[in-house]
């Protein structure tokens, strides 16, 4: 085994959220990677309908404290933390006030998708880059799951790739049927833009960003797909393809699990 330190960085964990495929995939194939012998670290967002207190969340002074400046704001970073004791794992949360506290997930109360989503996604992956520098962890292979880190390939490839911690990261993205239905933010494009990302960088995708688009970008990105739902647009996977990146196919269980930890090896140990 040649890759030993695997970051998962995912939208949905049970038993924080309600179950779904993301959510069952976001608490199963950590602990069966880590069962294998991998070092892991995991990631989610600190939605506002997690339970801090059943769940026994609780802050990272250390490791909190920064702000993120997303379209000339600064959102205050806090991290928080939950010990699975039987599985002797910890998630790390992401949290803001404006972004994750007393909300729901991708839609409010009344099924409304939130007009800051991609803001919300953006604050999400620099905040988990962030905290990943300071814990002082070189992962060798970073699994996205979900839109909300869909910018992660994008960040690591091109604002944080001088980074010790991600100089040698290799980015997987999962793509998932499940995403949102509305367009993000008429300026996203320019709120993705951060250290030295250009315009030139986000120009595969257009300026109606979607959730196709949107995980077009972070296939751009990326140095290799997993299809984690049975009926993925065609046009992302033939993009995948177009771009000759290892591409791989859906299945479930055991076999899911054993297919992601060879392919974890494989992307890990390709030449650039």
């Amino acid at each position: 085994m040649s890759t030993k330190k695997v970051l998962f960085i995912t939208q949905e964990i049970t038993p924080y959220v309600p179950k779904s495929n993301l959510a069952n995939i976001g608490q199963d194939l950590p602990q069966a990677i880590q069962e294998k012998g991998r070092e892991i670290r995991t990631f989610m967002p600190k939605w506002g309908i997690v339970n801090e207190r059943r769940n026994q969340l609780h802050e990272v002074i250390r490791l909190s404290g920064m702000n993120l400046i997303i379209d000339d704001t600064d959102h205050p970073l806090i991290i928080k933390v939950a010990s699975i004791q039987a599985a002797r794992r910890q998630v790390y949360f992401i949290d803001n006030d404006d972004y994750f506290q007393h909300r729901q997930m991708t839609c409010d109360e009344n099924g409304t998708e939130y007009e800051d989503n991609g803001e919300r996604a953006i604050f999400y992956a620099r905040g988990v880059l962030e905290t990943v520098k300071k814990l002082r962890w070189n992962p060798e292979v970073i699994h996205c799951h979900g839109w909300m880190s869909a910018m992660t390939p994008l960040y690591v490839k091109k604002a944080y790739c001088d980074e010790p911690s991600f100089r040698d990261s290799k980015v997987i993205f999962s793509l998932y049927k499940e995403g949102f239905n509305s367009d993000l933010a008429e300026n996203f494009k320019e709120q993705l833009l951060f250290r030295d990302i250009t315009p030139e960088d986000v120009n595969m995708i257009q300026d109606k960003v979607n959730y196709k688009e949107l995980c077009k970008l972070a296939i751009t990105y990326s140095d290799g797909v997993i299809l984690n739902s049975e009926d993925i647009d065609p046009e992302l996977i033939e993009y995948a393809h177009s771009l000759n990146i290892p591409v791989l196919e859906y299945s479930e269980g055991e076999e899911y699990t054993n297919a992601c930890n060879e392919f974890y090896d494989k992307i890990g140990t390709d030449p650039e």
